[in-house]
């Protein structure tokens, strides 16, 4: 019995999603809740789980398919229809190919015989050759190359801009293996080739913006030029049996001649000049000559041998762990932050996929730069001089000038508008947060192995928040100047910005008034690792009424936050500091005291509140933290 696995809601006001990768092909064995495929919305790019567990029987939806909420992608079923289950790997690309391809297919069956007539006392290796042929070119469209489009990267996405290319120009590239990475104002993201073959031509360079639909590249299944791939190939296999008869007597040396003829374009595939196939023979003919004999007795062999080298080099340059099945943008970007390098990293995922968990762990592994060095510098008699130690990222950025990334380029949109639309200053007020610290302390563990995530200041900070917006509604509202209207929301959405590697985002905790400081604390970090994992819904990163911001995990006091339109306010939370403070006595005298003290920064919209507003706003914050009731919100 077959289970048919539908598109999931991925948000309110999504409608649909767009298939971006299978992780799982027809005949595999999946889990319940394993990752099947990925999907991509106008905001983010998600796995979806296996609601069953069996054998993927059929994908009714392919790569860059736009499919509507409860449609079909696959069928998973108990494998008893195994023995369809194990074809069809095998032959749903080869049919698909074979559809696209036939008049292809036709001329190379019919161009084979004609070739091998000259040499039919090898009549067993020209029918190798002869199905050969046909294999390499039922890979692309036809016989110029199939050309790769750039995919619907969203519902609203209209283009994207090449980023990097991943593959050159003469390179092998397999199906689903990464071709190029591609931006957009919402997500980076990987573009895998649809088929196998060689990349023939890029039809985009990068920073180049395409258009949805609009070709990027074009993959054939043989060297980049389109009129001679299957000839080159076939005159590659039948050199040294053309060569045989006119020279009878020396056959030990035809094979010396002939095999550097085909060593030699595959060696210079990735160069422009790979077509011009009498100048590498002539280069290469005495260097390749050792290797003669053997490149005679296996003919695919060469071909696999002389592609690693080029493989290898490419990978080499771009630092990406190649026994990895696929890296997202967000896992490369963290390890070039963290200078972390891919290919020493094993990954834990799915098919040995490197995941964000990964990368930490290799940089908290990895010894510190100075650690060795600040060892004999404590034994010996004198202090070294000091040496200023310069990250290699930041090394290479210096000196150099680079195009902002879509999602910058709409931060700093959104930042100048948010200035331009409203009237923002902003009001600081000091806090003592010394009964919340240790009410922290004396609780944290506890908290931790209760509720399975570490007890912050920022769940306290929150909760005061969320309770002072109930307080004070022009604070918890928003101001429509078209219709001159005022908006009082009855619920406390708490957006909080969050730091990922690709920029700053703003998921939102919804009904965050509800919430105690155990449920906020468990709300903030899922939010916050999903967004940072990249796993974030659309709808979670709009509809909040108000934002919090901690500049304190960078060790700022504090900072004038930009409004997040259209609400109105955002407050800063800065580093707590233990300093010495004047306080008061419980008989009236004052004294000094070290108190752990914080500033909260509030920036907010003059066209509707006032600082009047905004300082009762925060009066009402201060003494909910100073007064550190908060051991029922502990829920322990």
């Amino acid at each position: 019995m077959s289970n048919s696995v539908q598109m999931p809601a991925l948000g309110e006001s999504v409608t649909e999603g767009t298939v971006t990768r299978w992780l799982k092909s027809v005949g595999d064995t999946v889990e319940v809740d394993e990752p099947l495929l990925e999907v991509s919305t106008d905001k983010v790019d998600t796995e979806i789980p296996s609601p069953f567990a069996g054998v993927l029987e059929k994908i009714l939806a392919d790569e860059d398919d736009v499919v509507e909420v409860g449609g079909d992608l696959a069928y998973i079923g108990d494998g008893s229809d195994s023995g369809s289950a194990e074809v069809a790997p095998e032959e749903e690309p080869a049919s698909v190919a074979a559809e696209e391809s036939a008049p292809a297919e036709e001329k190379a069956e019919d161009e084979a015989p004609a070739e091998d007539t000259s040499s039919s006392a090898e009549s067993s290796e020209s029918e190798k050759s002869a199905e050969s042929a046909p294999a390499a070119d039922s890979q692309s469209s036809s016989g110029e190359g199939t050309e790769v489009t750039m995919p619907a990267l969203g519902e609203s996405v209209t283009e994207g801009t090449v980023t990097r290319w991943l593959k050159e120009v003469g390179e092998e590239v397999e199906v689903d293996e990464p071709l190029l990475e591609v931006s957009t104002d919402k997500v980076d993201t990987e573009v895998p080739s649809p088929v196998a073959g060689v990349v023939q031509a890029h039809l985009a360079e990068e920073d180049e913006t395409v258009e949805v639909g609009a070709p990027l590249a074009r993959i054939g299944s043989g060297a980049p030029a389109e009129s001679q791939p299957a000839a080159e190939e076939s005159k590659q296999e039948e050199a040294p049996k053309e060569e045989a008869p006119k020279e009878e007597a020396p056959q030990q040396e035809t094979p010396k001649e002939e095999a550097p003829q085909q060593e030699a374009p595959k060696q210079e595939a990735p160069k422009e000049e790979a077509p011009k196939q009498e100048a590498p023979k002539q280069e290469t003919s005495s260097a390749s000559a050792p290797a003669a004999q053997s490149a005679a007795a296996a003919q695919s062999a060469p071909a696999k041998s002389e592609s690693a080298p080029a493989k290898s080099e490419s990978a080499a340059a771009d630092t990406v762990g190649e026994n990895s099945a696929y890296v997202t943008p967000l896992v490369r970007r963290l390890a070039k932050d963290e200078g972390v390098d891919l290919s020493t990293v094993t990954g834990t995922g799915v098919g040995g996929r490197i995941r964000k968990q990964d990368v930490i762990a290799a940089a908290a592994n990895r010894p510190a730069a100075g650690s060795s060095a600040a060892a004999p510098a404590a034994s010996g008699e004198a202090k070294k001089p000091f040496t200023l130690e310069i990250p290699e990222e930041a090394a290479k950025l210096r000196g150099t000038t680079e195009k902002a990334s879509r999602i910058r380029q709409t931060i700093a949109k959104r930042m100048s508008e948010s200035l331009e639309v409203s009237a923002q200053l902003t009001q600081v007020i000091e806090v003592d947060m010394t009964r919340v610290a240790k009410l922290r302390k004396a609780n944290k563990d506890a908290f931790l192995e209760k509720h399975g995530v570490k007890l912050t200041y920022l769940p306290f900070f929150a909760k005061a928040i969320v309770e002072a917006l109930k307080q004070h509604p022009k604070v918890n509202a928003q101001y429509d100047l078209e219709t001159q209207q005022i908006t009082y929301f009855d619920h406390e959405n708490l957006a909080v910005a969050v730091d990922t590697p690709r920029g700053l985002l703003v998921p939102v905790v919804k009904d965050a008034g509800d919430l105690s400081i155990a449920g906020l604390a468990k709300a903030i970090d899922d939010v916050a690792d999903r967004t940072r994992n990249n796993k974030i819904m659309p709808d979670e990163l709009s509809g909040g009424t108000f934002t919090v911001t901690n500049i304190g995990s960078v060790g700022a006091l504090f900072d004038t936050p930009i409004i997040n339109q259209p609400q109105m306010g955002i407050i800063g939370t800065g580093a707590i500091v233990r300093r010495p403070i004047v306080v008061k006595t419980a008989d009236g005298e004052e004294s000094i005291a070290i108190r752990d003290m914080v500033y909260l920064p509030l920036t907010y919209n003059h066209q509707l509140v006032d600082g009047a507003d905004a300082g009762r706003f925060l009066q009402t914050i201060k003494a909910r933290l100073e007064d550190g009731n908060f051991e029922a919100d502990l829920e322990l």
